[in-house]
C-alpha cells in the first residue's frame, strides 16, 4: 500500500488571543468522561506524589467571561484539575463569589464579581508538571503539533503512570502548555497502541480541533491484526460502556454512548493456534484490517472487534491470544487528517508501523489473500 509524505505546511500566525491563557469554558474535550474519571479517586491505589499545600486563586470576573458557569471558568485558571475535581470542590463549598459560597457547579457568574477558590491539589494536578523528553514530533506550528506515539508512552497522568507522560513532555516543550487544559491534548490513544496524535498549542487551536473532533472532522484510522476473519467491510455501529463485571474493560452495552467504527479486510492468512509451533495440524486465520473511527470512545476498536468475535492479536483484557510475535495489542493509528484551525488547509499524515507490527502485518498480507 502506498504511502503519501506529510505536506509541508508555511505556518500563518494566529491573533494574539490565541495564545491568552483561559481556555475556552464552552469547548468540552471529545474524550469520554470514563478515561480520566477515576484519575482522582484512584491516587491512593497507586501512591501518587507526595501532599502539597492548598492554594487558593482569585480573579474578577471579565466582561468576556460574564454569564459563564463557575466550574467552567476555573477549567481555564487551573488546567491542572480535572472538571470533575473542580465541580467537587464547588459542592464542598471551596468556591465564592463576592466573598459567598457558590452554591452549584452551574451557578453562572457576572463580570465585576470576585471569584475565589482553595484548590486542594491532586495526584492529578500534582503530576500537571514538565519533563523533558525526546517527544517523536513529525509536524509543528505555533498553532499545533502533531506526534507519532511510541508504544508503551502513557498520554496523560493516571492511577499507575503519574510520571513520564506525552502530557509532561508536551508540558516541557513549550510554555505555553502549562495554560491549556491537558496541555492541548484534545484526544487519546492507550499505552500500548502506537500512531499519530494531533495535539493543540494555543487556545484557539484546541478549541477548533476539539469542535473538529465532536464534528468528525478530524479523520483518525488504525491497522489492526484481528483473530478470525472479519467481512471484507463491516460497519459496527453499537454503543460503547463500562463493562459490568470488570471495571478494567468496556463493553458493548446498551447503555452505553454511541459508537460507530468502520472495518475493512485487507488480507487474511493461517497462522498457528496458540500454544503451537506450526499449522501442520490446522492453524487459526489472523486477519490484517483498516479502521476508521466515527467516534472516540474509549477502547472502541477493540472492543468492537471483540464484540463480533475478532478480538485484536495479542490484546489480553479483550481476549486477544499472542500470534506473530505480538506481544501487546496489535493497533497503530497509520492515517491522521483535518483542516488546520488557523485557515482551513488539509492537513494529511501517515506513519508506518513499528517494527513488532510491521513484521506481523507483512506474514499475514504476503501469506494470505482476501479471500481464505
Amino acid at each position: 500500500m502506498s504511502r503519501r509524505s506529510p505536506p509541508v505546511i508555511t505556518p500563518h500566525p494566529l491573533p494574539p488571543e490565541a495564545t491568552a491563557p483561559l481556555a475556552d469554558p464552552e469547548a468540552e474535550l471529545p474524550l469520554d468522561d470514563e478515561d480520566l474519571a477515576g484519575d482522582d479517586a484512584s491516587a491512593a491505589l497507586a501512591g501518587g506524589p507526595p501532599a502539597a499545600q492548598d492554594r487558593v486563586v482569585q480573579t474578577v470576573i471579565t466582561q468576556a467571561l460574564h454569564g459563564r458557569r463557575v466550574d467552567q471558568i476555573l477549567v481555564g485558571l487551573a488546567p491542572e484539575f480535572s472538571r470533575n475535581h473542580l465541580q467537587q470542590l464547588i459542592e464542598q463549598g471551596c468556591v465564592t463569589l463576592d466573598g459567598k459560597v457558590v452554591s452549584g457547579s452551574s451557578r453562572k457568574a457576572q463580570a465585576g464579581q470576585q471569584l475565589q477558590a482553595v484548590l486542594k491539589p491532586t495526584a492529578q494536578s500534582q503530576s500537571f508538571a514538565p519533563e523533558p523528553m525526546d517527544l517523536p514530533i513529525v509536524f509543528e506550528d505555533e498553532h499545533l503539533l502533531v506526534v507519532n506515539k511510541p508504544v508503551g508512552l502513557v498520554v496523560h497522568p493516571a492511577a499507575g503512570h503519574w510520571q513520564g507522560t506525552l502530557m509532561n513532555g508536551l508540558l516541557a516543550h513549550h510554555p505555553g502548555a502549562m495554560g491549556l487544559a491537558r496541555a492541548g491534548i484534545v484526544h487519546r490513544l492507550d499505552k500500548d497502541t502506537s500512531g499519530l496524535m494531533v495535539v493543540g498549542k494555543t487556545v484557539l487551536a484546541c478549541t477548533a480541533l476539539t469542535r473538529a473532533i465532536a464534528a468528525r472532522e478530524v479523520h483518525r484510522q488504525y491497522q489492526a491484526l484481528v483473530w478470525g476473519q472479519p467481512p471484507a467491510t463491516l460497519r459496527i455501529d453499537a454503543p460503547i460502556g463500562r463493562d459490568p463485571v470488570s471495571r478494567v474493560r468496556m463493553a458493548v452495552v446498551p447503555s452505553g454512548k454511541p459508537a460507530m467504527t468502520d472495518v475493512a479486510r485487507v488480507a487474511s492468512a493461517e497462522v498457528p493456534r496458540p500454544n503451537q509451533t506450526s499449522t501442520a495440524f490446522g492453524g487459526a486465520l489472523v486477519s490484517a484490517v483498516e479502521c476508521t473511527l466515527h467516534t472516540g470512545r474509549t477502547h472502541q476498536i477493540r472492543v468492537h472487534l471483540a464484540s463480533r468475535r475478532s478480538p485484536l492479536v495479542a490484546d489480553a483484557i479483550y481476549g486477544g491470544a499472542p500470534a506473530l510475535g505480538m506481544r501487546r495489542q496489535a493497533l497503530h493509528a497509520f492515517r491522521l487528517s483535518f483542516a488546520h484551525p488557523a485557515d482551513g488547509r488539509a492537513m494529511v499524515f501517515e506513519s508506518p508501523l513499528p517494527e513488532d507490527m510491521a513484521l506481523a502485518w507483512a506474514q499475514v498480507v504476503h501469506n494470505g489473500s482476501d479471500s481464505v
